[in-house]
């Protein structure tokens, strides 16, 4: 069964802004590599709007992450957190 339910939605998380920020990328620049709107990249940086499979993928190939690197269910911890915590018990 489809874990999105009629009338339910999960969110799907993003670290659109960070993977920019650490690229120096704007997000114009971001918007004309995957050719969609520069208002588009906003949106889904602010949740308000979700990717297509297609336009998921064309961000993950920019950044050249894997899809879960970039997207999730569950929100992200900080990076900071995950680096500095790794084989700490």
């Amino acid at each position: 069964m489809s874990p999105v339910r009629r009338g339910e939605t999960l969110p799907i998380y993003n670290r659109i802004a960070v993977l920019r920020a650490e690229h120096r990328m704007s997000r114009a620049t971001l918007a004309e590599a995957v050719n969609v709107n520069v208002q588009t990249i906003g949106a889904l940086e602010r949740g308000d709007h979700y990717p297509s499979l297609d336009l998921a993928m064309r961000i993950c190939d920019v950044f050249g992450l894997p899809i879960e690197a970039v997207f999730a269910r569950a929100e992200f911890t900080p990076l900071s957190a995950e680096i500095y915590t790794k084989g700490r018990p």
